[in-house]
């Protein structure tokens, strides 16, 4: 493969922001809503999500181009250029366009904000930030520091500096910002600017070539769904115990506890150890009860939800996944964790003499304002019946594998139950329905979360997958699978789990579809939120009448089922028609 065909898709800041692998920061305008397109931020998601350096071009008419190795400003009289010399350095060169760096927002007060001030020691201008904890170092390498504001100022003042070529008319200028914590030896370039953005495109393209060796003009949104899941990855640090792909590195900088379980997939027949990374990483902070946190992410784990228990069919086909067979201590340890977060469910979340667990709010079920909570909150509902009874299939396998027989007869027969109890309590002859803990009333929805037992695949009875798989076809748009049916009245084009399309159910979907025989269907929904990706890329959901990206417009699980639909699809070959 040549230096040019390793370039990588090209791509808008606006909708994905300019990272690196194991980066805490990215740049991008997403802080700059009301000021020029031009106008950028290094934003860095620790302690939260802040923007803590503005960068401005000193010229009119810029405008901003971005592949994954490199960033650029290109103006009338000249360009700059950004790229990642490691994930908390970045190179910056300029010709013939001078470039200010300040601190993104105001100080009010002495204690808060951003501290600027010039650092002796190391020959170097420091950005401290209070929000983030850490320093932003500049130093420069060629070139003149013009305009410096605020050095050691307090309050309110303009913290700044310029920089531009010693001779505006000829030659250029360089400089290297470090986000580092108290301190380290002055900067020394490494290489020139060229080099490291070269060994930069090599990264990616490698990254690329190992997640989606299958890629072909067939598969053209790949590369840069790959880039979505490569940029966002962030080393351990703080709470955050393994390397992470973060949601996004927009605003939705969190590990949730299911969305983990796609980008896992997604990441498992190329890059084996960072999967297993993603799939342990919410176990590692498993409470006394079993229960996986709500979110994880730099500085905070939250446990006033849960999410569904998916992991059981996530651990399942991330084993066949897998490049290699797991180890028995690896299995072990999986085996326990998988086994307190089940026993969590048939416990703290089942009510006296209830046979099936119990949602205490939408948030649980990870549909968070899906209809099917509309009546009641504390409810029973099918999804989650199916979910656990696939967990608990996949306890007995993991059982057996470890030699442990009698508890994989014990897991076997309580997903019977499990299963028996979800239809003999919630079917009605032609669909699911919930029922309230606290008053016993059932009652349906037209929410796509009623028909999530079709993931239940080859355990369903065939007349159910059926009846499911027909109501299925009903939320099928011409992009994909809508989450409300649109005729419903409570469908809202933007209205999260009330309308629009989302990666996660479709991809469960598609997968319990597919074993359940119905190959037509599944190969469609597989096709229409393929397409959908290749033409409005990696929205956190879409408008399932218009396709439009909705709400952050990079977010990895939508990048990582991409992945997953498109590389089964190469591998799978022709549409079946069955």
């Amino acid at each position: 493969m040549t230096t040019a065909d390793r370039t990588g898709p090209a791509f808008s800041l606006h909708d994905i922001p300019f990272s690196t692998h194991g980066s805490w920061f990215n740049i991008s305008p997403v802080l700059a809503e009301k000021t020029r397109a031009d106008d950028l931020h290094l934003v860095s998601h620790q302690n939260g999500m802040h923007g803590v350096l503005r960068f401005t071009p000193l010229a009119d008419g810029t405008r901003v181009e971005a592949t994954p190795a490199r960033l650029s400003w290109l103006g009338p009289t000249g360009r700059i250029d950004l790229a990642h010399e490691s994930p908390d350095t970045i190179r910056l060169r300029g010709t013939g366009l001078s470039l200010r760096i300040s601190a993104a927002a105001r100080t009010l007060t002495p204690f808060s904000g951003t501290y600027f001030f010039h650092d002796a020691a190391a020959g170097a201008h420091v950005f401290t930030s209070y929000e983030t904890g850490c320093r932003y170092r500049v130093t420069l390498l060629a070139g003149t520091l013009t305009e410096i504001h605020g050095s050691q100022a307090l309050g309110e003042s303009e913290r700044s500096l310029t920089v531009e070529a010693t001779d505006p008319s000829h030659g250029s200028w360089e400089l290297a910002i470090e986000e580092l914590n108290t301190a380290r030896p002055a900067y020394s370039a490494s290489a020139p600017f060229g080099k490291i953005a070269e060994t930069a495109q090599n990264a990616f393209a490698d990254f690329a070539d190992t997640v989606a060796p299958w890629r072909s003009p067939a598969t053209p949104a790949a590369e840069l769904a790959a880039y979505v899941v490569w940029s966002a990855t962030v080393h351990p640090k703080g709470l955050v115990t393994r390397p992470a792909v973060l949601m996004s590195k927009h605003w939705m900088d969190k590990v949730w506890s299911w969305d983990h379980c796609f980008n896992a997939l997604a990441l498992a027949p190329g890059c084996p150890d960072l999967a297993w990374d993603q799939f342990h990483l919410p176990f590692d902070h498993q409470d006394e009860t079993g229960a996986l946190p709500d979110s994880v992410t730099h500085s905070e784990i939250l446990h006033n939800f849960v999410k569904p228990p998916i992991h059981g069919w996530a651990l399942g086909h991330l084993r066949r996944r897998l490049s290699a067979p797991l180890s028995d201590a690896a299995l072990s340890e999986t085996y326990d964790r998988l086994t307190r977060w089940t026993e969590f469910w048939l416990t703290a979340r089942r009510a006296p003499d209830a046979a099936l667990p119990h949602y205490q709010h939408g948030n649980d079920s990870g549909w968070d304002n899906a209809t099917t909570f509309d009546p009641e909150r504390v409810v029973t509902t099918a999804d989650l019946a199916a979910f656990l009874t696939l967990q608990l299939h996949e306890l007995a396998s993991l059982a057996a594998q470890l030699n442990r027989p009698d508890e994989a007869v014990r897991w076997t027969r309580t997903a019977a139950e499990k299963q028996s109890a979800m239809i003999d309590q919630l079917w009605r002859g032609d669909r699911f329905v919930a029922r309230g803990v606290a008053t016993g009333n059932t009652w349906h929805s037209d929410s796509l979360l009623d028909l999530m037992p079709i993931v239940l695949g080859e355990h369903l009875p065939e007349e159910i997958s059926s009846a499911l798989a027909d109501r299925i076809e009903a939320h099928l748009t011409p992009y994909g699978l809508a989450t409300e049916v649109p005729a419903s009245p409570h469908y809202a084009s933007d209205g999260y789990w009330r309308g629009p399309i989302w990666a996660p159910a479709t991809v469960l979907v598609e997968d319990g579809l597919r074993r359940a025989g119905h190959h037509r269907l599944a190969d469609e929904i597989s096709a229409r939120f393929r397409a959908l990706c290749e033409t409005h890329g990696f929205a956190e959901n879409f408008d399932a009448l218009t396709g439009t990206g909705l709400r952050d417009r990079a977010y990895t699980w939508t990048a990582s089922s991409y992945l997953l639909l498109a590389g089964a699809h190469a591998v799978r070959g022709p549409a079946r028609r069955t």
